[in-house]
């Protein structure tokens, strides 16, 4: 068939299947994401989807969690009948935890922003209208995969002693979460919080640990939200890093090394003496550790608790 008579995601497999082939894009190398197959094709995301869908139910490409879709080691013959990614059933097998399934694992590769029940139809080649036999839109969807990647930590059946360890026990519990899924720090909201049971096993922990120290029912909450924001604040960096490094290819270290002489020439201005201070003390520049930032904003943030029990026990003597 000739390729004008192709249709739209088929064009669009057929010539980065030929990139490959030619070796044009060797293993390993990304494929350019879904927003970006979208734009220079000038077609609807859920057809570039398609075509992402079709290379992969060929073996050629493979998704990589928040990275994208690479070159695959070499093309693995897959059932055509099949779903288009591992995991995933048949189109007329579909089910709410198969569609959850299916639209974590593109939030996770993709990102918050690639996810739409157009796209989750795709990866499971099954017509949008199909899903709503078993999710009721977006909204229910977001709750079920919030539900469903909550519950894949536990925390533990004995708390450990002390309030701060319980506290550090559930928040790297929690940060370690959101660095799988970093999505989920967009869809749980502090002012539109949803009422579920595995978020609540959260808050319960945290309460449980802040009671007993002459807080108030407020104090509790503020210092739970506070706890939880700080995470969540968190997560939303490292989402936002993955979104970078989808769109730009550059990674955090790559980006930084096109800003230096900038940051640099501000430093030498003059306008800003401590920011140019801290960084002359650096004998091999600052290299960032979200791992390292997290347990210092976390251990910062319990001294700042710990001082509001010892003042809260002090105005009670």
């Amino acid at each position: 068939m000739p390729s004008s008579k192709l249709p739209p995601y088929q064009r669009i497999a057929d010539s980065l299947r030929r990139r490959i082939e030619a070796g044009q894009l060797a293993p390993g190398a990304r494929i350019p994401s879904t927003r970006a197959l979208a734009k220079k094709w000038n077609v609807a995301l859920a057809t570039a989807a398609h075509a992402l869908s079709t290379l992969t139910a060929e073996g050629w490409v493979r998704a990589v969690p928040r990275v994208g879709t690479v070159v695959a080691s070499r093309p693995a013959k897959r059932d055509p009948e099949r779903a288009t990614e591992p995991g995933l059933g048949r189109s007329t097998d579909l089910s709410q935890a198969s569609i959850v399934q299916a639209a974590i694992a593109i939030a996770d590769v993709e990102g918050f922003a690639a996810l739409s029940l157009r796209r989750v139809a795709a990866r499971l080649t099954s017509p949008v209208t199909s899903l709503y036999r078993h999710v009721d839109g977006k909204e229910a969807l977001l709750r079920a995969m919030t539900e469903s990647v909550l519950s894949e930590v536990s925390l533990p059946l004995t708390p450990p002693s002390g309030w701060r360890a319980q506290l550090e026990v559930s928040a790297r519990l929690h940060f370690r979460l959101l660095r799988r899924h970093p999505w989920l720090a967009r869809v749980v909201h502090v002012t539109r919080p949803r009422p579920l049971g595995s978020a609540i096993a959260y808050a319960d922990w945290v309460l449980r640990a802040l009671d007993g120290h002459g807080l108030s029912a407020s104090q509790r909450m503020y210092l739970h939200i506070a706890l939880h924001t700080f995470i969540q604040g968190m997560a939303v960096n490292l989402e936002a890093e993955a979104d970078a490094l989808g769109e730009t290819g550059l990674t955090e270290d790559a980006w930084m090394s096109t800003q230096l002489q900038e940051f640099e020439a501000l430093a030498a201005s003059g306008r800003y003496p401590f920011f140019a201070k801290t960084l002359s003390e650096f004998e091999q520049g600052f290299d960032l550790s979200m791992d390292l930032l997290f347990e210092t904003g976390l251990q910062a943030l319990l001294d700042g608790f710990a001082n509001v029990m010892e003042q809260v026990a002090a105005a009670r003597a």
